[in-house]
């Protein structure tokens, strides 16, 4: 939660929500960039609510746990920086007419596989699943002298059927005085043993803490944050494709977020309903326009029936048209912050993961 380009990403989709719990059209595209003890809140807004930005930003960086000035970056008494103007009336008119276009041009991708039960990549889930893990064991002071800052990385072995971690790196900022071979046996035994099945790690897995030794200095003080330059992390990890766009901040008739959200769920449901083992769906839009450009698949020769066959089972079961996307979602009750950390994608509680029969 406290890198600092999530940092970034949780103050741009709270501002979202805050905007799209009262008043449901609200346009949205909130960008976020922090230094030091500095935060600049841009982009542009329109919408009928009035929102107070400041105490949602103020309030997300505490709740995140930068809440004194010993951290060199503190909610309380950061300086905020607001410059949001109106959304583009050449925009809008494609946007806000009957039949919603596409808020901008661009290629978005969706991915799944059967590897996992939640049809994500098993890498990116170990990943995701470290760094949550992270955030918990910090908040709940499960392992003292914590700080905010911290990321995690997998590398995984495939031998035919078998698969082995082959390295696990964990970076962790900490407190100035704490024992680096005790967080070392903390983070093995209440992050690593707790969230990476055993039959998956052995002796020759590499368990790499805090590589470079000490990691006192963190967050936006060591290095500055950015909304949406985490696209990796968000999607599959770099197992699958991504067209560029990022997802925070941006409501609903954002293609760059909307149409990556049905992406997945297509592919989802091509693998769920046992048309393939994996599969990428990829789906390129022309800003204003309502439907896309095109639709393609790539099942990775795991296919049961010919992709001819998948392309027309898409095209009788899925419309990726913008307006179908936010209905078929239910797009603007969404509470995006959910979807903020540990990817957008494999979480029960999200719509884009529901399961049909097709």
């Amino acid at each position: 939660m406290g890198h600092p380009d999530k940092v970034c990403d949780q103050i741009a989709d709270n501002i979202l929500d805050a905007y799209l719990n009262i008043d449901k059209e609200s346009r949205v595209a909130c960008e976020v960039t922090v230094s030091k003890n500095n935060i600049l809140v841009m982009g542009e807004i329109t919408s009928n609510a009035k929102v107070d930005i400041e105490s949602i930003v103020r309030k997300t960086v505490i709740d995140i746990g930068y809440d004194n000035d010993g951290l060199g970056f503190n909610g309380n008494t950061c300086k905020i920086n607001i410059d949001i103007s109106k959304q583009s009336s050449d925009i809008a008119m494609g946007v806000n007419k009957d039949d919603i276009g596409a808020g901008d041009q661009g290629i978005m991708y969706g991915y799944a596989t059967n590897e996992t039960d939640n049809y994500m990549p098993l890498v990116h889930n170990i990943a995701c699943n470290l760094t949550k893990r992270l955030d918990f064991v910090r908040k709940n002071n499960i392992i003292e002298g914590l700080r905010p800052d911290g990321k995690a990385q997998v590398t995984l072995q495939y031998d035919n059927d078998k698969v082995r971690v082959h390295t696990v790196v964990v970076s962790i900022q900490h407190e100035e005085n704490k024992d680096l071979d005790l967080l070392k046996d903390e983070i093995i035994n209440e992050v690593i043993n707790k969230v990476i099945d055993n039959d998956l790690i052995d002796n020759r897995t590499n368990i790499l803490i805090n590589p470079t030794g000490r990691f006192v200095i963190g967050g936006p003080l060591g290095d500055s944050g950015l909304t949406g330059r985490k696209i990796m992390v968000d999607s599959y990890g770099g197992i699958a494709k991504h067209g560029g766009g990022a997802f925070s901040g941006k409501d609903y008739t954002k293609v760059d977020r909307s149409a990556a959200y049905y992406a997945r769920y297509v592919a989802k449901n091509l693998v769920a309903n046992n048309l393939c083992d994996k599969c990428e769906v990829s789906v390129s839009y022309a800003i204003g326009i309502s439907h896309p450009i095109s639709v393609s698949i790539d099942t990775f020769g795991t296919n049961k029936v010919s992709e001819e066959k998948i392309l027309n089972i898409i095209s009788k079961n899925f419309d990726f048209s913008p307006r179908n996307i936010i209905k078929e979602l239910d797009l603007k009750n969404i509470k995006y912050k959910e979807t903020t950390m540990y990817s957008h994608f494999g979480k029960d509680n999200l719509s884009w993961e529901n399961i049909i029969n097709i």
